[in-house]
């Protein structure tokens, strides 16, 4: 299969070199300038936990262009999440009928997201991976699971490709029956966590005070009325979040999801990348609802980013 990737991060970067390692074609689009700033290749420092957790350590060839034709199986898109609306307006003028894969997280509703592509030739996805890039060098891993949203009418033949290229690179896919409301969830624990990163200063800097989870389970807390007023449905997380004492969950999240050598807590070491988007866009739909939430609301006014908005 001949891919390609849109932009050249942390998420693509993975997927692109696991796929070639399948023995399919792969390419990135970059914006005006981009190629020349990355050069032809990557060097990786990368945990591949398809078969155990093994470190990848490779200097990656990687193909980049700076147009889109459409002679391509499939696109890609895997951008933060503020950078969809563009990602998707400029597929729209020049992918033509090549299916894409949305592998980002959403706030907005799907159809609106990817808005003026076709949501019957669009299927939704999450990665299992994170990491950081920083002086060409991506530090970060992945998982055997991802998740794909199960075939809505018309895009069955589209999911069938989808499933059989992440299985042909010997990947797991947990399907999600309702993946608008999946992602509504993630965006929020995203929001919960970045809310946090705000206020110690960074990603690796939330590993480093043991009150960070703790915190991060009351702000999920004060995001739950903004979930139930936008028609979400709590799914298992969520409900954990919310029905747990935090005390009890903060030692969850310390000792055993980010307990040290795991790959969940080397994808926060190595995150780089700015936090806040998720935290104003939560903020905004909770003033639009008249609901209160002091904790996010204190984090988002007291950084820069306020600034902007």
């Amino acid at each position: 299969m001949r891919i390609l990737f849109f932009g050249r991060g942390v998420i693509s970067t993975q997927y692109a070199w696991a796929f070639e390692k399948a023995g399919h074609t792969v390419e990135f689009y970059v914006r005006k300038g981009r190629k020349k700033t990355f050069g032809s290749h990557i060097e990786l420092e990368m945990w591949d936990a398809r078969r155990g957790k093994q470190l990848i350590q490779e200097n990656w060839n990687v193909k980049l262009h700076e147009e889109i034709s459409p002679n391509y199986d499939l696109i890609i898109v895997s951008v933060n999440t503020e950078q969809l609306p563009k990602a998707a307006q400029i597929l729209s003028t020049v992918a033509g009928n090549t299916p894409v894969l949305i592998f980002n997280n959403i706030w907005q509703d799907l159809k609106s997201s990817i808005s003026p592509l076709s949501m019957n030739n669009v299927v939704f996805g999450f990665p299992g991976a994170g990491g950081g890039i920083a002086d060409n060098r991506l530090r970060g891993g992945f998982l055997k699971m991802l998740f794909l949203e199960k075939p809505r009418a018309g895009t069955e033949q589209l999911n069938n490709k989808v499933k059989d290229l992440f299985e042909s690179a010997h990947f797991k896919i947990s399907w999600i029956k309702d993946m608008q409301n999946w992602l509504w969830n993630h965006f929020a624990m995203n929001a919960a966590m970045e809310t946090e990163v705000l206020r110690r200063g960074s990603f690796p800097a939330l590993l480093n005070h043991r009150d960070s989870f703790a915190n991060v389970v009351k702000n999920m807390r004060e995001i739950a009325p903004v979930l139930k007023a936008r028609g979400a449905k709590n799914d298992m997380i969520s409900l954990l979040l919310t029905k747990i004492p935090a005390p009890l969950l903060s030692t969850l999240f310390n000792k055993v999801i980010f307990a040290k050598g795991s790959l969940a807590r080397l994808f926060i070491e190595y995150n780089n990348t700015k936090a806040g988007f998720s935290v104003i866009e939560v903020v905004k739909e909770a003033k639009k609802s008249g609901i209160p939430i002091p904790r996010l609301t204190a984090a988002f006014e007291n950084n820069e980013l306020a600034q902007h908005y």
